[in-house]
Order: C-alpha cells, then sequence, then structure tokens
C-alpha cells in the first residue's frame, strides 16, 4: 500500500516529536518536611508564584504534569518535563520562584526512558 506525501510528512513529524525529546521526573523538596503545614504568610505567597511557574510551563508544553503530593514523611512536588533536546532543564528549574527567593528548597530530577500521557 502506497502513502499519500501527507501521511508521509505527518509520519515525519511524528518521528522527530517522539525521538527528539527528553523527558524527566522531578521532585521539587520544600524547605522542610512540615513545609505544607507551617508555611508563613510570605511562604504562601512564594507557593502561589511556585505553582503559577509550572503551570505557565504546563501551558508552553514544557510540563506535561504537575501537582503536590500528599506523603506522611513529608509532601512534595511532582513535575513531568517533555522538553526538546536543546531545551535547559536546569535552568527551567533555576527559574522557579522558591529557588529564586533561596528558600531552601530544591529540586531532584530523574530522566525518563520514555514518557507516555493521554490528551483529551
Amino acid at each position: 500500500m502506497r502513502k499519500s506525501p501527507y501521511t508521509v510528512a505527518i509520519l515525519k513529524v511524528l518521528k522527530i516529536r517522539l525521538f527528539s525529546m527528553r523527558y524527566f521526573f522531578c521532585k521539587f523538596h520544600p524547605p522542610r518536611p512540615d513545609f505544607m503545614r507551617t508555611m508563613s504568610a510570605d511562604e504562601a505567597r512564594l507557593m502561589k508564584a511556585h505553582g503559577q511557574y509550572l503551570q505557565s510551563l504546563l501551558e508552553a508544553g514544557k510540563v506535561v504534569a504537575h501537582g503536590p503530593v500528599n506523603d506522611p514523611a513529608g509532601g512534595f512536588g511532582l513535575s513531568l518535563f517533555a522538553l526538546p533536546d536543546d531545551a535547559d532543564l536546569q535552568a527551567l528549574l533555576q527559574a522557579d520562584p522558591m529557588l529564586i527567593a533561596g528558600t531552601g528548597a530544591r529540586y531532584e530530577q530523574f530522566p525518563m526512558l520514555q514518557l507516555r500521557w493521554q490528551t483529551t
């Protein structure tokens, strides 16, 4: 069966997107284990800015999902990044308002072999 030029072009774009992307699971550690229960008003404002920053990355297509995780040992944040090869993950993480403010928050990052998700 012969493929149309349109089908071939779409397949090429999909192949480029699938094989030129890097994926990361990033774990956001707040400044202290009880942070979600004990944050000050200033820290709450920074956390709101942190959430807005991650949402902007989601809307830009750099983050696939993000949100807080309620862990009895201490809450943390989860972000799944999907970045082109030339994107700088470190620069994106360091631009987080919680890190810029020097609160003691930090990220751990884990490269993923692949990331699958469903869009609605």
